[in-house]
């Protein structure tokens, strides 16, 4: 099985854009730079005209950068916590359909053309899976596997894998009642794709469920009073003022490049997202596999 994601050299990596959060936040950071620089004009202004200047003591920005960056990690850490249990219930789908069609094929009727359509079926689960938790609708993949009939049907329902999950169940009906299939392997099967509706289930948990936002507007007070009152503190350390705003800006870039990575986490179904998931390719392997196991029995055969 190849994998998702090639790791490139130190300095690509470093000035890379493709995938890093700088132009996310480059709007905001330059914000503050701005306002950096109205303060140090302020600042400028009432030292030439009115003779006052403006003193602030920097040592407790010292503890306030270490308390915002605990705050940074913390958030950063549960956005983490989202997308690692996403990868989790994900790695357990693949696992559950390979499982599922491996006890079809083994205790399942032999049957080319029920077979053929479990395995369908099952591929499609992943597809309607992925496209339920982006809010898309049915693509041509689940027509291919399942027909155009069929996909009409997807078109019809809210929740496209309860839909295949009720077709794999009546296709094990029908191997039970048709073609006899043990009862006690009946159960066992069944039991195999009921696990699928949990593992969608528990990562729809994930999607309806973000992070407080009660968190997210604290944290981001708290990094904007520590931005806007950073400049007010250089003035006295600087012999010139004007360096206050490139300084802010340099300060600013990692604490809002950590806040957005922890907004990018998540959601990790998201297409949009910067860390989303490679479910098309989790997806394409799931199917690839099934059918590879088709292969292998039709070539065995019973």
């Amino acid at each position: 099985m190849r994998s998702y994601q090639t790791r490139e050299g130190f300095w690509q990596e470093a000035i890379a854009l493709q995938g890093s959060v700088t132009i996310h936040v480059l709007p905001s950071i330059l914000s503050f730079g701005l306002l950096a620089s109205i303060v140090c004009g302020l600042a400028w202004l009432a030292q030439r005209i009115f003779d006052v200047s403006f003193t602030l003591d920097i040592s407790p920005f010292g503890f306030a950068g270490a308390v915002l960056g605990i705050l940074l990690v913390i958030r950063l850490n549960a956005g983490y916590d989202r997308w690692w249990e996403a990868r989790i219930l994900w790695g357990g789908m693949v696992n559950q359909s390979r499982n599922l069609v491996i006890s079809a094929m083994a205790y399942g009727p032999h049957d080319t053309e029920w077979r053929e359509r479990f395995v369908r079926w099952t591929a499609a689960f992943s597809h309607s899976a992925r496209h339920s938790l982006r809010g898309e609708r049915s693509s041509s993949e689940v027509a291919n596997l399942v027909g155009i009939d069929h996909e009409a049907q997807f078109a019809k329902v809210d929740h496209m894998p309860s839909l295949v999950a009720w077709q794999l169940g009546d296709l094990l009906v029908e191997a039970t009642e048709r073609f006899g299939m043990d009862r006690f392997a009946f159960i066992q099967i069944d039991r195999e794709r009921a696990l699928l509706i949990d593992h969608i289930g528990a990562c729809e948990r994930i999607l309806a469920t973000p992070l407080p936002r009660i968190y997210s507007i604290t944290i981001r007070r708290f990094i904007l009073l520590f931005l806007l009152l950073l400049p007010v503190s250089l003035i006295h350390l600087m012999e010139t003022v004007w360096f206050i705003p490139i300084l802010t800006m340099v300060i600013a870039y990692p604490l809002l490049t950590l806040d957005q990575i922890g907004v990018e986490l998540e959601n990790p179904f998201s297409t949009s997202s910067l860390s989303n998931l490679p479910l098309d390719d989790i997806t394409a392997n799931i199917e690839r596999h099934l059918f590879a196991m088709l292969a292998f029995t039709q070539t065995k055969g019973p």
